[in-house]
């Protein structure tokens, strides 16, 4: 017999779909396009592949270890709690913040197309940015269920408004002229198409979120797998969808110029003005209720950092009856995002991910008789994402050095902070 509140199978599709489809493809679809040229469609695909194979590792874990705590647990699982699994899990704290940063840089890039305060476009940029999270910071400290309807309301409103773009920007696109740019004769080498997938990976690392609703769902052994791979499977065919309409709609020197908020640019030829406001508009609420979701997420990450001995038990204070995370994550996501470009926020949120699933693929290849795990498909997962980190890594660091360098520096100090914190709490145990 189901539970009164257990979440039912299109609820945790919905939680997928929604944790993928917030500011991700707003935020990276001009990056995207910059990076791969006409060959954007076969990029999201690259990493819709990456992101199949670790659904399938994560339906597995989420199976054997169902636990509010979703990956945190899992990397607990995988390796015990010493350095490694704690400096892998506050390398997801740090992925969190950079997320939440990307879809304040979203937010604060589509703002100004639609009301200017200032009149200078830079200045208005860094107000939307932080008047967004310091709103959304508000209403997380207010309360939880608000919260949660903003969300709900969210997801309807971003999916009706990009299915709705599919759908008109399908039958216009046969009589546009730039329908040509699609052809391979327009794509990038096959491992800039790569990098160009691995560097806007950020868009697809929601599907996670499904791990953390599993012990309440209704019929796991029957749901879970579905919830993955129909959410992940979903987003995949509508982000490819999305990159062919875009570069088919518009030249790519227009799509260089309005980079940063070029899915409502590509609205235009569809739709004239009318088409900009509407997906500007979707792109807000989108990104709003991202960062509304994604700031109580990565302050509960912390928080079970530090329950679980891999963070300072400080974390777990309460600071007006919410995690002292909350605030810390609030903190430097303002830095972040007011002081790094998109294409650096995003290299080093989607290298974080890469690195986290590919160590979430090795547990599930390790543990493959515990979790029932096929070795040949999270072996291949693993491979895959490994193999994409360090390819993003490489041909980034020629065109991004700073995004790249801050990706390793910010990885390198979560496990040089985790060992100092460890052998600091070893020498006082050893005192006493």
């Amino acid at each position: 017999m189901p539970q009164k509140d257990s979440i039912k199978l299109k609820d945790a599709i919905a939680i997928g779909i929604g944790g993928m489809v917030g500011g991700g493809i707003f935020a990276v679809l001009g990056l995207a396009v910059s990076l791969a040229k006409g060959g954007t469609p076969l990029a999201f695909l690259f990493a819709g592949v990456i992101a199949l194979f670790t659904a399938y590792a994560y339906t597995k874990l989420s199976l054997a270890y169902p636990d509010r705590g979703g990956t945190v647990k899992f990397i607990n699982k995988g390796f015990g709690k010493g350095i490694f699994s704690g400096g892998i899990n506050n390398v997801l704290w740090v992925s969190y913040i950079i997320m939440l940063s990307l879809y304040a840089s979203a937010f604060g890039s589509y703002g100004p197309e639609l009301f200017s305060i200032t009149g200078d476009k830079s200045m208005d940029s860094h107000i939307y940015v932080t008047g967004v999270v310091l709103l959304a910071t508000l209403i997380n400290y207010y309360s939880l269920a608000v919260v949660g309807k903003i969300e709900s309301a969210a997801v309807f409103i971003k999916l009706f408004i990009l299915l709705a773009f599919v759908g008109i920007g399908l039958y216009g696109l046969s009589g546009n002229a730039n329908l040509s740019q699609l052809n391979p004769k327009n794509w990038e080498s096959p491992l800039q198409l790569i990098a160009g997938g691995m560097v806007i990976f950020v868009a697809y690392e929601g599907f996670e979120l499904i791990a953390n609703a599993v012990p309440d769902m209704e019929n796991p052994k029957k749901n879970v797998a579905k919830a993955y791979f129909i959410s992940v499977g979903f987003v995949v065919l509508l982000y490819i969808l999305i990159a062919a309409i875009t570069v088919g709609s518009l030249t790519f020197d227009t799509i260089k110029e309005a980079k940063d908020y070029v899915l409502a640019e590509a609205s235009q030829p569809l739709i004239g003005q009318i088409g900009f406001t509407i997906v500007t508009v979707a792109a807000l609420i989108s990104t709003f209720s991202a960062i509304n979701a994604t700031l109580y997420g990565g302050s509960r990450v912390s928080f079970e950092l530090a329950e679980d001995d891999e963070l300072p038990h400080e974390f777990t204070y309460q600071l007006w009856n919410k995690p002292i995370g909350l605030l810390i994550t609030v903190i430097l996501t303002l830095l972040v995002a007011n002081f790094l470009n998109v294409e650096s926020i995003s290299t080093s949120g989607s290298a974080g991910f890469l690195l986290i699933f590919a160590i979430v693929n090795y547990i599930a290849f390790r543990k493959n008789k515990e979790v029932n795990a096929n070795r040949l498909i999270t072996g291949t997962g693993a491979f895959l994402c490994l193999a994409a980190f360090i390819i993003l890594t490489v041909q980034q660091f020629q065109e991004n050095t700073l995004g790249v360098s801050i990706s390793l520096g910010l990885i390198t100090l979560c496990f040089l902070i985790e060992f100092i914190y460890k052998k600091s709490r070893q020498k006082n145990t050893d005192k006493v």
